[in-house]
């Protein structure tokens, strides 16, 4: 059975920094999968954050370009995302999420695998 369990998430001050992790169990081809972090804020719609595809290719919400980074190991099954210079508005549940196709590109109702989520909240 396929897991993705996310870590890493928590409080910090406008202008902080968190990075979260998420190991993905189970899945034989996550090296062939795009995978990525997506975000849900209270009351809004879950939107992608960034993703990263088998070839290592990058996509970002403009919201977060030049503040997110989302990286791979795949010969640990592990994605990250670093978080910097988080703004009060970045505050949602995060969830680590994985595209069931071969070498997909992670579109939102492909989307076959999804984490329980980890609260980020950025304070003022």
């Amino acid at each position: 059975q396929v897991q993705l369990v996310e870590s890493g998430g928590g409080s910090v001050e406008a202008g902080g920094s968190l990075r979260l992790s998420c190991v993905v169990v189970s899945l034989y081809t996550y090296d062939s999968a795009c995978v990525a972090w997506f975000r849900q804020a209270p009351d809004k719609v879950r939107e992608r954050v960034a993703a990263i595809k088998a070839d290592y290719s990058t996509s970002y919400a403009d919201s977060v370009k030049g503040r997110f980074t989302i990286s791979r190991d795949n010969a640990n099954y592990t994605l990250y995302l670093q978080m910097n210079s988080l703004k009060p508005e970045d505050t949602a549940t995060y969830y680590c999420a994985a595209d069931s196709r071969y070498r997909g590109t992670c579109a939102t109702g492909s989307i076959g695998y999804w984490g329980q989520g980890t609260q980020v909240t950025v304070s003022s």
